[in-house]
């Protein structure tokens, strides 16, 4: 569907894709806007807060950035995130349940993979890009291009540990299609709405990927 592909290709044109726990909704529109002034018009609004739902209706109103849904673990919290605006859907690892109630609302999905077998799992449902998570916990870099070598129709977004110092091992990759982190989004900035520094480091990880 051509929302799966232009949604993956901002993602993979964007290279990052910042991992935000939104506790009030009403930062939400700010802090779009220190990441889009950043230059990185995506981010990924976890499921771990109230806040949530509200973030994502918030942000994706703007028009001017990509917003998904992360930390998703049911089939409602899918309907609950698609309704709110969210564009993707990610979970911290594979349900076949809520990989399968996205693919039914043409919303893409990548579930979090951390073994080959769950690298077989999403291959089984249709999947070929999947968040390797927690990356640098797992092995980082070289764990990815271990993984990658059997299979090479599969793209990893690493995620866990990733910061501006080590993001480019990952982006070296050919099977990394993006990586995912928190610190542009750091729980201490939102909670004082620090949104130059949002923007400040946002700017740095966009000039480190190269873009």
């Amino acid at each position: 569907m051509t929302v799966v592909h232009d949604t993956e290709q901002t993602i993979a044109k964007n290279r990052l894709l910042p991992v935000v726990v939104i506790d009030d909704a009403a930062t939400a529109d700010p802090l779009a806007e220190a990441l889009v002034a950043g230059g990185l018009p995506c981010a990924e609004i976890t499921f771990r807060t109230a806040a949530a739902a509200d973030a994502i209706t918030a942000m994706a109103a703007r028009g001017d950035l990509v917003v998904g849904a992360g930390t998703v673990l049911t089939p409602e919290q899918v309907d609950r995130a698609v309704d709110a605006g969210a564009k993707f859907i990610v979970s911290p690892g594979f349900s076949a349940a809520v990989v399968a109630r996205s693919r039914e609302l043409g919303v893409p999905v990548y579930p979090g993979a951390a073994t080959a077998t769950e690298i077989q799992m999403a291959l089984d449902a249709g999947l070929t890009t999947v968040k390797f998570f927690p990356a640098e916990q797992l092995g980082g870099a070289a764990m990815v291009k271990a993984l990658a070598a059997p299979f090479r129709q599969v793209t990893f977004i690493p995620t866990g540990g990733v910061t501006t110092d080590n993001l480019d091992r990952y982006l070296a990759l050919p099977s990394v299609l993006a990586v995912g982190g928190t610190w542009m989004v750091a729980a201490d900035l939102l909670k004082n709405r620090d949104w130059a520094e949002v923007t400040r480091r946002t700017t740095a990880a966009v000039e480190r990927a190269g873009r």
